[in-house]
């Protein structure tokens, strides 16, 4: 059984997996789809700004926090093994370092990059940015489904 200073950091680890899969399945669902049935130098504009300002304390310290729990909770599930629930922590850890934490460095932000540099006043953006909308609200989905797989995977080890 996971107890004591253990329990606490993978309580709060499945906390933060759960909170960005939320965030993520808000802009798959909701963000994205608006902006994306706005004209697109409107979309474009406004996700550009979306881009620097999701960049605050706040989500960085859940996001980044959330990794560096899951670095911390492996890390101890290598040294402690619990009799029970240690493959689900190590499971939940590496979802979200790779399916959520790794996707989002590997995929989302190359292409927030890349948006960064159009001209929404530039024609050949319309195109760039419609792109981008299909192609980043994929891969969002994809970190979305890690980020939630892996809140689950360290529920169902606190739960073992």
């Amino acid at each position: 059984m996971i107890e004591g200073p253990f329990f606490a950091l993978t309580l709060l680890a499945a906390l933060g997996c759960g909170l960005i899969a939320g965030v993520f399945f808000a802009f798959s669902t909701s963000v994205m789809r608006t902006l994306g049935a706005l004209p697109w130098k409107q979309g474009l504009t406004a996700m550009q700004k979306l881009n620097v300002l999701i960049i605050n304390p706040v989500f960085l310290g859940v996001f980044v926090g959330t990794a560096v729990l899951s670095v911390v909770v492996a890390v101890m599930t290598f040294v402690i093994w619990p009799d029970e629930g240690a493959w689900e922590l190590l499971i939940g850890c590496a979802l979200y370092l790779v399916g959520c934490f790794g996707v989002t460095v590997a995929a989302n932000i190359p292409r927030n990059e890349a948006l960064d540099k159009l001209d929404p006043e530039a024609p050949e953006s319309a195109e760039q940015w419609k792109t981008y909308v299909k192609e980043w609200t994929v891969w969002n989905h994809v970190r979305g489904g890690g980020a939630l797989a892996a809140c689950a995977a360290l529920v169902l080890a606190l739960a073992a």
